[in-house]
């Protein structure tokens, strides 16, 4: 018996999968025109961000004979800010438009890091110099990236906030698999000025797409006590909230001890691996390969149980992927663990934030999300002693120290926070 002409020629089959497609999460969110202008801002911004800090790092190696604690001092620099400013940063997304405040930052970032480039170019550049340039590059990120999450809960419905914090975080981690890399190939064939001359570009095309947004951000116009007192209050509620002091806790200890690997890869690749700029390049899109993986994934899911049991079981395995890093010798073993150091620091943040904007109360967001933004301020400061230990015992040691103080850390705080097991 003759098939029908329509399973005949397969449009059965392919009108299902076409329409499973439009009907995804992540089609839907991609369907809101602000959330798309957000994405672009913030591929636009995390590629420059990412060629930039490899950049960074390569000018310090050079300047520094391959120092890890140098490298470790200049991206405090880059991060102590976020640290401090973003406090701030947070105070002011719930006090004026959060669209501006990402516009005003992203072209503050690209006026700075034109100068760095300009400097490089002519010789001037220090490691002071660039120490404290990355004091004030830092302070715009801070300002910047409170209310760039906290704007996507209030342009998103509430049961997409998931997947509209993990599709845009996923540009981040797209970033990071191409973004080194291409810098690394711009260094090998020109100069580090370059790289600096077009991130510098690219923040000002990121601050022109948000220019394109139709909503402003939510944000409170009644009388203010002050910006102190803003802070404070932010600081009272979300130390406060049962849940919101949990996040928080498990947002700092991977800040600490976690990130130590993102900070130190260029010292632990030279001296365990001999790589050229070439191959730390691969190396870091390597692990944003793993991260783009996890972000789409979550993204992609309609729902997602026992989030707070999820998160623990992550941090866990994300500690022991820090000390499988640290221990290869070999490029093949190296690529392995970084890829799922990716996938599980992607998949722990982007859950992470959307659970801190889920629990929090819309006028709050801003101040909450600056909370989360400060563990970026962390990473590094986090990484000072084992950079510092590094200079003494080798850095591959010294990561795989702070990988198994994590999974440690993770396991105590399950066991003494069980309100957090059963975070939903």
């Amino acid at each position: 018996m003759r098939a029908p002409a329509s399973a005949a020629d397969g449009t059965t089959e392919r009108q299902p999968f076409a329409k499973r497609i439009r009907q995804s999460p992540i089609a839907e969110i991609l369907a809101i025109p602000d959330f798309r202008w957000i994405w672009l801002g913030s591929f636009a911004s995390f590629t420059a961000m990412n060629m930039q800090m490899i950049t960074r790092g390569w000018l310090v190696l050079r300047l520094e004979n391959d120092s890890p604690s140098a490298l470790t001092w200049a991206m405090v620099s880059f991060a102590a800010p976020m640290a401090i400013v973003s406090l701030l940063g947070g105070a002011l997304s719930d006090r004026v438009p959060k669209k501006y405040l990402i516009i005003g930052s992203q072209l503050g970032n690209a006026a700075l890091t034109f100068t760095v480039g300009m400097m490089d170019a002519t010789d001037t550049i220090w490691l002071g110099a660039l120490m404290a340039l990355g004091v004030l590059n830092g302070s715009m990120f801070a300002l910047n990236m409170p209310s760039r999450q906290a704007i996507i809960s209030e342009i998103v419905p509430r049961e997409r906030v998931m997947n509209a914090v993990a599709l845009n975080n996923s540009s981040m981690n797209l970033t990071r698999t191409f973004g080194p890399a291409l810098a690394g190939i711009l260094i090998a064939f020109f100069s580090t000025a370059l790289v600096f001359y077009l991130v510098s570009i690219v923040y000002v095309f990121s601050a022109l797409s948000v220019v394109r947004l139709s909503a402003s951000g939510v944000y409170n116009n009644s009388p203010r006590k002050s910006v102190i007192a803003d802070i404070k209050e932010g600081l009272h509620y979300s130390l406060g909230d049962q849940t919101l002091r949990g996040l928080i806790i498990m947002a700092f200890m991977p800040a600490m001890f976690g990130f130590t690997l993102f900070v130190l890869m260029p010292a632990w690749a030279r001296e365990q691996l001999n790589v050229t700029s070439f191959d730390l390049g691969y190396l870091m899109a390597v692990m944003g390969i793993g991260a783009l993986a996890g972000t789409l994934g979550l993204a992609s899911l309609r729902k997602l149980s026992r989030r707070g049991m999820v998160l623990i079981v992550i941090s866990v395995i994300w500690g022991f992927s820090v000390v499988g890093v640290a221990l290869s010798v070999e490029f093949v073993s190296a690529i392995f663990f970084l890829v799922v150091y990716g996938l599980l620091n992607s998949l722990y943040m982007s859950l992470n934030m959307t659970l801190s904007q889920t629990y929090a109360a819309p006028e709050m967001r801003g101040r909450v999300m600056s909370l989360f933004m400060m563990t970026f301020g962390l990473m590094p400061i986090g990484a000072i002693p084992f950079g510092e230990f590094a200079e003494i015992v080798g850095t591959g040691q010294a990561l795989s120290i702070s990988g198994l103080v994590m999974a440690g850390l993770t396991l105590a705080f399950a066991f003494v926070y069980p309100h957090f097991r059963r975070i939903q």
